[in-house]
């Protein structure tokens, strides 16, 4: 091979494995940049963190059941998700409700990998749950990643301006007759099909990779939040192509024919662009300070 080709990897085109890992990553990478910017602006990222992380309970279930692993990472999130909008109907309560039912289903989780180790003969199942396997992803599953993501899409588009002022100024916008308890409600239903499916894009436990990083960076770069919705969507489709494509050049990396997982490429993106962000923040800073 030619140095050119440990770039790019011959035959990338031609692998429907490929094929498949670049539409269903660019689903979910839409979907989890979008919302991955109200979830920093509204300091839920804990939350978002937590659905990911439960939803190994509802995957590993799901695989017990012979169900779908993805429908398993939405009934733990919407599970979660309601629980902590029920238990946590103050901000202050929100954190300790997160952390009392991601304990538990953590637990439920811990039974059911173990339970899935012991009764099947899956021994990669609980890797695959928890760090993901975009490469093994069924093309059966587009058009539910397609339907769940532009769900997700739309009811941000419908709640967009009063989820923005809420998230603001939750006391004046309730003041003025926003009801801001259903439209947490709404976005809270947005966040569990971005986390879930963050976690069936590269794992349970590394969703927020997707969810939170983009939007993180995004958040520092963009001066409006409409820019850095945009921004953040972009920066998560160019996060899973980029660790797509170098997950698949890593089976000529050493060791030769084993490849590294697509997870931790994109893992080092999101914390690349983070530190990128950071620094055009600080230049951009210090120019206007310089201006003045």
């Amino acid at each position: 091979m030619t140095w050119y080709q440990y770039i790019w990897a011959p035959g990338i085109w031609g692998n429907p494995a490929v094929h498949t890992a670049w539409t269903a990553g660019t689903l979910v990478a839409l979907a989890s940049g979008t919302v991955g910017v109200f979830v920093v602006m509204r300091g839920q990222s804990f939350t978002g963190h937590a659905l990911g992380d439960v939803g190994s309970t509802g995957a590993a279930g799901a695989f017990l059941a012979g169900v779908g692993a993805l429908w398993g990472f939405l009934a733990a999130g919407a599970v979660t998700g309601g629980s902590i909008e029920w238990l946590g109907r103050r901000v202050r309560e929100r954190d300790i409700a997160t952390g009392v039912v991601m304990a538990f289903m953590l637990g439920l989780s811990a039974l059911f990998l173990y339970l899935v180790s012991i009764y099947t003969n899956a021994s990669n199942a609980p890797m695959a749950i928890l760090f993901g396997s975009l490469f093994t992803v069924s093309p059966s599953l587009q058009p539910a990643l397609l339907g769940l993501s532009i769900a997700a899409l739309a009811i941000l588009a419908l709640i967009y301006r009063p989820l923005l002022f809420s998230t603001a100024t939750p006391e004046v916008a309730q003041s003025r007759g926003i009801p801001v308890r259903l439209v947490g409600l709404a976005f809270m239903l947005a966040l569990v099909v971005a986390a879930e499916e963050a976690a069936l894009a590269v794992g349970a436990i590394l969703s927020t990779a997707l969810l939170i990083g983009p939007a993180a960076t995004a958040a520092r770069m963009a001066r409006r939040p409409g820019m850095a919705v945009l921004l953040a969507a972009g920066l998560a489709v160019g996060n899973i192509w980029l660790g797509i494509l170098l997950a698949y050049d890593s089976y000529w990396w050493p060791p030769i024919h084993t490849g590294w997982p697509v997870s931790f490429f994109v893992t080092v993106v999101s914390l690349g662009m983070y530190a990128a962000g950071g620094l055009i923040q600080r230049v951009r800073t210090t120019v206007r300070e310089g201006g003045r």
